[in-house]
């Protein structure tokens, strides 16, 4: 399954965060996080969207409703 997250804006300094972040939750097995659009867009099988929700936020990172 593949979800689009929008998240407050991010500066790209926080790319490489925001994608090892969610990388390391379990049944993500692609993510790539794009500060011109705002958005996160993650492919996963089984995951938990709490978690990639928490993953995002985890560094600072506001996710948009």
């Amino acid at each position: 399954m593949q979800k689009k997250i929008y998240v407050a804006p991010f500066d790209a300094g926080l790319i490489a965060s925001i994608e090892a972040a969610v990388k390391a939750v379990t049944g993500v097995t692609n993510c790539v996080a794009s500060p011109d659009k705002c958005q996160v867009c993650v492919d996963f099988d089984g995951a938990d969207e709490g978690a990639i929700n928490s993953a995002i936020s985890s560094v600072g990172v506001d996710v948009l409703g």
